[in-house]
């Protein structure tokens, strides 16, 4: 779903605000949300879930599955998302 598309379902749910004060709200929460990410601090949203950093350590013995090639993986981070049951 775009994000025009989230803030303007907020708008109609909501038609007191502006969409101008809906889209800074948004785009705060989201802002706020990246930035945690990449100061590597845990996001935790009630009721929601729970955002992360991982890292992935290289590979140095995987295999191409079409060519059977053995390969190199590099290191990478991935961001988990651990949804809270209710």
């Amino acid at each position: 779903m775009a994000t025009s598309t989230i803030i303007k379902k907020l708008h109609q749910k909501n038609p007191s605000l502006k969409y101008s004060q809906i889209k800074s709200i948004f785009e705060i929460i989201f802002d706020s949300i990246s930035n945690g990410l990449i100061s590597n601090k845990p996001i935790e949203i009630r009721g929601f879930g729970r955002l992360s950093i991982k890292s992935i350590k290289a590979k140095y013995n995987a295999i191409n599955p079409k060519t059977l090639e053995k390969i190199y993986v590099p290191k990478k981070k991935k961001i988990p998302l651990k949804i809270q049951k209710n």
